[in-house]
């Protein structure tokens, strides 16, 4: 699933399996005016083929990384906590902004995460006004305020 993405940048790259989540978080993001530069993949294999530029990827310009990634936990093909794995052990993706946004409350998920090196760990809120209000909050920081590093 794609948004327009005409010239191959993106801002958001979501990593989301549960179709329900997807939909509330576009929704969020649409309202804070970002619905034209965010990529949703569904499972972690699929994440790396985007990030690696590889695979139904190998045309992108592995020179356009997003701005944030909105990594869920519980992903088919390669969890979560992998993905988060691989982009922290490559230089090209150290440094990317990664929020975990999940409805895994577990310590040890939240431990491994910041352990792996995860910028931010949100469980999801199950109220719909919460988790609109979550999602709104993440990027008005990540996206408007906060200083990323020089690629």
């Amino acid at each position: 699933m794609t948004n327009n993405l005409e010239n191959n940048s993106v801002e958001v790259l979501l990593i989301e399996d549960n179709q329900d989540d997807v939909e509330l978080t576009l929704l969020a993001l649409e309202e804070q005016g970002l619905t034209n530069q965010i990529k949703v993949v569904g499972d972690g294999a699929e994440a790396l083929s985007f990030l690696w530029c590889t695979d139904q990827y190998a045309h992108r310009n592995p020179r356009q990384n997003p701005k944030l990634i909105l990594l869920d936990l519980k992903l088919p093909k390669v969890d979560g906590l992998e993905v988060l794995k691989s982009l922290r052990s490559d230089p090209r993706t150290q440094l990317l902004p990664v929020v975990i946004l999940t409805s895994s409350c577990e310590i040890q998920d939240v431990t491994r995460g910041y352990n792996l090196g995860t910028n931010s760990y949100i469980v999801k809120p199950v109220d719909y006004e919460q988790f609109t209000a979550t999602v709104q909050k993440l990027s008005l920081y990540w996206l408007g305020l906060n200083q990323p590093p020089y690629f």
